[in-house]
């Protein structure tokens, strides 16, 4: 596809966008180059490839779990805002407030 089938201020247009005269031919020229690249792109040679999600190998690096001591549970209770017995108090996202 061409640069030239798509026209900038119609696009522009149809986005709410007010662009300069100067601002349609950069932008033209610019999709003309970036529209290229994607025909070149689509040129090459790549039936005998196959498909990847992951290029990069990846594993998950796992550590033991350790238990260690932490905060009393009043301690950290204690600088909540609102508390409901043993629990954080949290306003709902929807129908409440807060």
């Amino acid at each position: 596809m061409a640069s030239g089938d798509i026209d900038v201020a119609y696009v522009a247009k149809l986005a709410r966008l007010a662009l300069t005269p100067a601002e349609v031919e950069r932008f033209g020229a610019q999709l003309g180059a970036l529209l290229e690249h994607v025909d070149r792109l689509a040129a090459l040679p790549v039936a005998d490839v196959g498909a990847t999600a992951q290029v990069i190998a990846q594993s998950n690096v796992m550590r033991d779990d350790v238990v260690r001591p932490s905060l009393d549970r009043e301690t950290v209770l204690g600088g909540a805002p609102e508390r409901d017995g043993a629990y954080f108090r949290v306003p709902r996202i929807i129908g409440e407030d807060a």
